[in-house]
């Protein structure tokens, strides 16, 4: 059974723009709004961005496995693995997170509390985009191609099948949180 909403449909548009709603006010109430939370991310003085993402990669990671295997989900695709890319594009996400204070969904999310410092971020965040789109075509040629390994998952590469990667995606996430804890009650 699939779920009976298009997404392209008026009852599409709504349900998106209501679970966005609700993500911004759950990024907000998490704290994740604040320049002040994700800067002392990358001075490692304060770790809720990485609770809150290690939360929402596991949480997201079973929904979307048990709607898969539920049938809810149809067209399931892998993208292919173009690690020059990945890299590069992680490498630029990174530092224009650790110099803007946000990512793009707190960023949005900050904007709607109040925070218009944040708007000057997000216009950039526009022409990055732009600039990317204009670039495509070389970036496809010339990094894309570099070290692409094609659509594989883990369970592909390794000998461990995909409930494997799950349990240990879950007791990675324990630990961190584990130490997290340990290290924020020592401080």
């Amino acid at each position: 059974m699939n779920i009976p909403i298009a997404k392209d449909s008026i009852e599409g548009l709504v349900l998106a723009a209501t679970f966005g709603l609700i993500f911004g006010v759950l990024l907000n109430k998490g704290r994740v709004t604040d320049y002040n939370v994700i800067v002392n991310l990358f001075r490692l003085k304060d770790f809720t961005v990485m609770k809150i993402m290690l939360t929402a990669i596991v949480v997201g990671g079973i929904g979307v496995a048990l709607m898969i295997n539920g049938g809810l989900i149809e067209g399931y695709q892998v993208k292919p693995a173009n690690l020059l890319g990945v890299i590069i594009g992680s490498g630029i996400f990174g530092v224009g997170m650790a110099l803007y204070g946000y990512c793009p969904g707190t960023a949005v999310a900050a904007i709607a509390t109040g925070r218009l410092h944040a708007l000057m971020g997000l216009f950039g965040m526009l022409v990055g985009g732009i600039a990317y789109a204009l670039s495509f075509s070389w970036v496809k040629e010339h990094i894309l191609n570099v070290w692409s390994q094609g659509k594989v998952r883990l369970p592909d590469v390794t000998a461990i099948p995909t409930a494997g990667w799950w349990v240990i995606l879950v007791a990675i996430a324990a630990t961190a949180f584990t130490l997290i804890e340990k290290m924020s009650k020592k401080a």
